[in-house]
């Protein structure tokens, strides 16, 4: 498929173009449209986290974690990041660095049961 279709439009076209591939679990195909919208709006964290929500879903494990890890770094009490970086290393079987980002996830959430 041509690439410039996932780049084509505005901002906010190929966003929505990018929810609607991610509602359609078309995973692979929402990060495509997300990347460059990413590189374009970096500061933006909605698009990097459907992005990493989108490799996270079609098993790209290495950069959703970057994605996350991005986030995380900018904004540390983002818990929903938070809780996807800890799922994220889970299944890269990395569980004691999982599990501190979902005790963060939990407490952030005001869970503090799971704790």
């Amino acid at each position: 498929m041509d690439m410039t279709y996932y780049a084509h439009g505005t901002p906010a076209e190929r966003w929505e173009r990018a929810r609607m591939f991610f509602d359609a679990r078309d995973y692979a195909a929402a990060a495509r449209v997300l990347a460059g919208l990413v590189e374009e709006v970096p500061e933006q964290t909605a698009p990097r986290l459907l992005l990493a929500r989108s490799y996270y879903h079609s098993a790209q494990l290495r950069r959703a974690e970057a994605e996350l890890r991005v986030i995380v770094e900018r904004d540390p009490v983002e818990h929903y990041a938070r809780l996807m970086l800890g799922r994220t290393l889970q299944r890269q079987g990395r569980h004691e660095e999982a599990a501190s980002h979902l005790r963060i996830a939990s407490a952030l959430a005001g869970d503090f049961e799971q704790l």
